[in-house]
């Protein structure tokens, strides 16, 4: 027998192209381990509690907040600013 021939059963290779486009060589003995594997299922992500929100809240239903809160905000806003700017020297 040559070196590239097996004395067992060959076993047969998938090829399975991943998102990014790489392509890789899984065999029956590689799949069969991956579906032995149990699964620990994760518990649920509540988006409003993860760490990297820092403003956000969560309401009960029919407690959201008015959207006219952001419009008084914002003319708020435009008025302290437009204040603010009239100290500028130099202006019109």
């Amino acid at each position: 027998m040559s070196s590239n021939e097996q004395s067992e059963k060959p076993s047969r290779v998938q090829h399975i192209t991943t998102k990014t486009g790489r392509i890789l060589r899984v065999t029956d003995e590689q799949l069969a381990a991956a579906a032995a594997q149990k699964v620990v299922p994760q518990p649920p992500i509540d988006p409003a509690r993860r760490a990297d929100v820092l403003f956000r809240v969560r309401r009960d239903e029919g407690h959201e907040l008015s959207s006219w809160w952001m419009v008084g905000a914002f003319v708020v806003t435009s008025g302290v600013v437009i204040a603010l700017l009239s100290w500028v020297p130099g202006g019109a």
